[in-house]
């Protein structure tokens, strides 16, 4: 059973009290409920905490052995046995959820934690949750884009998820953080769980992940597309059923 770590240095401890000082167990849990308990609770000690957000954020585009400051919150998540791949997952994702600004650190309502027998508190993950590929975060990101202040080009869109498909292992840990951070800027959510699970398995598995990604992208676009367009063809019906009505009567 993975514990508390012991008390870090004094020119890192955390108060008793404080978000990050109470890491919870996560020995028993599968996979995917790992994956989604550890981002949960990323995403809620950035958001209470500010030293364990600057601590997680730290360890952005930096390599493993650069993340000092990371370990005490990290480590004690990472899964028995694990690759290196794995180990560097979790570390990028844990950096990446920091990165965004605190306004966009939102619990998710799966995130839900409760005492165990000992006292220590335990993620409950649950609650099932639809995993959504980076391909949907990019097609979203163009979908939902009318209307607001920012959005993302389809074009621009595209180019920028088929550069990620085409990366190794390096290149896609090099060139993530920047197009996540975008996605993250311009208000679209981000499935952080599976992020997880497919940086993990990227070197066996990338072309399998990448087809999803992609096949998610245009399935996605497409269905924006035709509602957009029946959105403009009932809007052009109702003008001209309005047209042939003619001016009401006095």
């Amino acid at each position: 059973m993975t514990t508390t770590p012991p008390p870090p240095l004094k020119d890192t401890s955390e108060p008793l009290s404080s978000p990050a000082s109470r890491i919870p167990q996560q020995s028993g849990l599968p996979r995917a409920g790992r994956s989604r308990a550890f981002t949960n609770w990323i995403i809620q000690v950035s958001s209470e905490d500010p030293g364990a957000r600057s601590a997680l954020r730290s360890g952005l585009r930096k390599d493993l052995d650069s993340v000092r400051r990371m370990h005490r919150l990290v480590a004690p998540w990472l899964p028995e046995p694990r690759s290196e791949d794995v180990e560097r997952a979790y570390y990028t994702v844990a950096a990446m959820i920091a990165a965004q600004p605190r306004s966009a650190l939102v619990v998710p309502q799966d995130a839900t934690f409760g005492p165990d027998r000992s006292g220590e508190p335990v993620a409950a993950p649950h609650a099932r949750r639809r995993r959504a590929s980076l391909g949907t975060a990019f097609a979203l990101a163009v979908a939902e884009g009318p209307g607001r202040e920012k959005e993302m080009r389809a074009g621009a869109a595209e180019s920028r998820l088929n550069l990620l498909t085409r990366q190794s292992v390096n290149g896609l840990h090099r060139h993530l953080p920047a197009s996540v951070g975008y996605l993250r800027s311009l208000g679209v959510e981000v499935d952080w769980a599976q992020l997880l699970d497919d940086l993990s398995g990227w070197r066996r598995q990338s072309g399998r992940i990448s087809r999803t990604w992609l096949q998610d992208f245009y399935r996605v676009r497409n269905k924006a597309l035709v509602q957009q367009a029946d959105n403009a063809d009932e809007k052009e019906l109702t003008a001209e059923t309005a047209a042939a009505a003619g001016p009401s009567a006095p």
